[in-house]
C-alpha cells in the first residue's frame, strides 16, 4: 500500500504535460503510375506532414515518412517504402508509444483486389490487409487512425477493424478498383476551415472523412459522372470516436497553453480545453444514455464552450 500511494503521488506530482498523451504520425506513398502520379502522392503526403507538424504541434521526431521521391528537405523522408521498412518503422514505433498516444497512418497511392484480399500497392512485394492487421496488434492500448486512401482500399475495413481503432478508406468495397479522388480533399480538410465544422479550431477525423466525401460526390456531380468511389469510416462507435481524434498532439498543446503568460488567459484557455474533453467523453457515452438527457447535457456543455470561447476571443482582443 506504501509502494502504491507513492506512486500515486510521484504521478500526481508530475508536471501535466508528461502525463499527457502524444501523437505519431506515419505516412507511406506506394508504387506511382508515372512521375507525375508520384509529385501528386508526394504534394499530398508532405502537406499532411506540414499540417500536422505546423498546425497539430507533433514533433519531428513523432513523424515517419516513407517514400521514393526526393523531397527538398532529404532529412525528412525515413526509407523507401519497402514491406521491410514498412514493418520496420510499425515496430519502431511500437517501441516508442504509451498507453493512449494516438498513432495515424496514412497510405497515399494505388491499391489492388484479388478477390480474396486487399492489398497497398509497393515497390517490391505488397502488403496485404491482413498484414497490416497484424502490424496494427502492435498497439492494444493506444488509439489509432488508419487511412488508406487508395482504390479497392475498401477490402481494408473488415480486416483492420477493431476497439479503439478508426479505419477510414476511399473505398467502400476492395470491387472499386479506379483511381481516386478521396486523398485530394482528405488531405485538403487539415488546411481548410471549412472543414471546421463545430468551429473549435481544430479539424477532427470525422470532420475530414465528411469533408471528403462530400467533396468527392460534388466533383463526379460537377462532371457528370457516376460515382465510382464511395468512401468508408468504421470505428465501431459510428463516428463518435472518430471525432474526438485529431491530427495533433495533445502533449503539444497542454505545452502551448501552459506558456501562456497572462494567468486570466492561460486560465481560460485550461477552461476550454477541459469543456472540450467533456464533450468528446460525452459523446462516447451517447448510446448508454437516454436521448432527451444525453441532448440536455450536450446543450449545457456546448453553452458552456461558446462563452468560454467568446471571453477568450475577448481577452485577446483587448491585448
Amino acid at each position: 500500500m506504501r509502494i502504491f500511494l507513492a506512486l500515486v503521488f510521484c504521478a500526481l506530482a508530475m508536471p501535466a504535460s508528461a502525463q499527457v498523451a502524444d501523437t505519431h504520425l506515419i505516412v507511406i506513398t506506394g508504387v506511382e503510375a508515372d512521375a507525375a502520379d508520384g509529385q501528386q502522392f508526394h504534394k499530398w503526403a508532405t502537406t499532411v506532414i506540414d499540417a500536422a507538424a505546423t498546425r497539430g504541434g507533433v514533433v519531428a521526431d513523432n513523424i515517419i515518412y516513407l517514400s521514393d521521391k526526393p523531397d527538398a528537405d532529404p532529412a525528412r523522408i525515413k526509407g523507401r517504402p519497402t514491406r521491410e521498412n514498412v514493418e520496420k518503422t510499425f515496430s519502431d514505433v511500437a517501441s516508442r508509444v504509451k498507453p493512449n498516444d494516438e498513432v495515424f497512418i496514412l497510405l497515399i497511392g494505388h491499391g489492388s483486389f484479388d478477390g480474396r484480399g486487399a492489398a497497398f500497392n509497393l515497390p517490391g512485394p505488397d502488403l496485404m490487409a491482413a498484414d497490416y492487421a497484424k502490424l496494427l496488434d502492435k498497439f492494444p492500448a493506444q488509439r489509432v487512425v488508419f487511412v488508406n486512401t487508395s482504390s479497392s482500399s475498401g477490402g481494408f475495413l473488415q480486416p483492420l477493424a477493431g476497439p479503439g481503432r478508426t479505419i477510414v478508406t476511399a473505398t467502400k468495397t476492395g470491387g472499386e478498383h479506379n483511381d481516386t479522388l478521396f486523398p485530394e480533399y482528405f488531405v485538403e480538410a487539415f488546411t481548410s476551415e471549412a472543414a471546421d465544422k463545430n468551429a473549435d479550431g481544430r479539424v477532427s477525423v470525422l470532420e475530414a472523412f465528411e469533408y471528403a466525401k462530400t467533396k468527392v460526390t460534388q466533383a463526379y456531380q460537377q462532371k457528370g459522372n457516376l460515382l465510382t468511389e464511395h468512401a468508408a469510416l468504421d470505428d465501431g462507435q459510428d463516428g463518435k470516436f472518430a471525432d474526438t481524434l485529431f491530427l495533433a498532439s495533445p502533449k503539444a498543446r497542454a505545452a502551448s497553453i501552459a506558456a501562456v503568460a497572462d494567468p486570466a488567459l492561460r486560465a481560460l484557455l485550461e477552461q476550454k480545453q477541459a469543456l472540450e474533453d467533456q464533450v468528446a467523453a460525452l459523446k462516447l457515452r451517447k448510446a448508454a444514455m437516454d436521448p432527451a438527457q444525453y441532448d440536455q447535457a450536450l446543450e449545457k456543455l456546448l453553452i458552456d464552450l461558446a462563452q468560454k470561447t467568446r471571453a477568450i476571443q475577448q481577452l485577446e482582443g483587448k491585448k
